[in-house]
């Protein structure tokens, strides 16, 4: 085809030149790709936001006000008075009705910072530590601020009796360490002559300090008066 056909305009026989020299040459030279304009490609995402928003019609946020909360608690200690009037309403909870004087109580009393410590001749020395240290997990404890001693009796024997029912061996006795430290002289002479306890000591500083004793009981299966 001649360059001066009349056929042809001389933007189209450029245009023909150029597809020619691709042909028989392609790698020489590429037509480059123009990028899109920036205020096409803005266009497009706004469409494409129009179009979301369309298809998002109707649907409405999910209410979250029926759902529950889970929340820890902590697990509340019962304390002396409760289990007193809960003996008082039901009947008293059967123990081995172990007879705890209150002569030996009286006989050594402890002041109300000191620190409690007894162990049977027999348990290992590696238990006890871990008893002291805080070590042994305790299965139920009871507060007894503000009762009386025979509410306070009554609430010991209880608590053992609740820790052997479920085959648990550590319990937790919070007594308080008041000016006169009656309770805790009470607590000490009464676990030191029953006869399923075989260790107790102030529980650690973050468990109750002097305050409160951590108390070793024989397992259930051990107890002579232990049924299955």
């Amino acid at each position: 085809m001649s360059k001066h056909d009349s056929s042809l305009s001389k933007d189209q026989y450029n245009l023909l030149k150029s597809f020619k020299k691709q042909i028989t040459n392609p790698h020489s030279t590429a037509i480059a790709k123009q990028p899109e304009p920036k205020a096409q490609v803005q266009q497009e995402q706004e469409d494409d936001f129009e179009l979301f928003q369309k298809q998002m019609q109707g649907v409405k946020k999910m209410d979250t006000s029926n759902i529950a909360k889970l929340e820890k608690t902590s697990k509340k200690k019962p304390d002396a008075q409760t289990l007193a009037k809960r003996a008082a309403a039901t009947g008293p909870m059967e123990t081995d009705q172990a007879e705890l004087s209150d002569t030996q109580a009286m006989l050594n009393p402890v002041a109300s910072q000191a620190t409690l410590s007894y162990r049977i001749a027999t348990l290992q020395h590696k238990v006890f530590e871990d008893l002291k240290a805080g070590n042994l997990r305790w299965f139920e404890a009871v507060d007894l601020h503000g009762c009386t001693v025979e509410e306070a009796r009554v609430a010991v024997l209880q608590i053992i009796q609740m820790a052997k029912d479920e085959n648990q061996n550590v319990i937790k006795i919070v007594h308080g360490k008041g000016p006169e430290a009656i309770l805790k002289t009470y607590v000490n002479g009464w676990l030191r002559q029953h006869r399923d306890v075989l260790a107790f000591v102030s529980a650690p500083e973050k468990q109750g300090g002097t305050g409160a004793v951590l108390v070793l009981l024989k397992r259930a299966e051990k107890n002579p008066k232990f049924k299955q």
